[in-house]
């Protein structure tokens, strides 16, 4: 009885001697407890360079022209709403200020 189990340990030992020298030469990750691991995640390819291609490169924003014609734009729309009062109000006259003060 203890010659077999003395042949399991053997077994056992050279077994996982085995499976370490193969995950050496392999470059594979150990785990003999079976756990789970992120080294799937580490394994696999970065794509954050393909996401980005999908997206075209905005001009807007390297053109000084159409900036400054969005820029105007966006104060004739502020001149409109101030001439019919809509506009927002002087620094320290908002709400908050209205609060404070009752």
């Amino acid at each position: 009885m203890a010659s077999v189990g003395l042949k399991k340990i053997l077994t056992l030992a050279i077994g996982d001697g085995l499976s370490s020298a193969r995950a050496n030469i392999f470059g594979h990750l150990l785990n003999p407890t079976g756990k789970k691991s992120g080294h799937k995640i580490y394994r696999m390819k970065l794509f954050g360079e393909k996401v980005a291609q999908w997206y075209p490169h905005d001009i807007n924003k390297d053109d000084p022209l159409v900036m400054a014609r969005q820029q105007q734009e966006r104060l004739s729309k502020l001149e409109m709403l101030k001439r019919r009062g809509k506009g927002p109000p002087k620094k320290g006259q908002g709400r908050r200020a209205a609060k404070r003060n009752k």
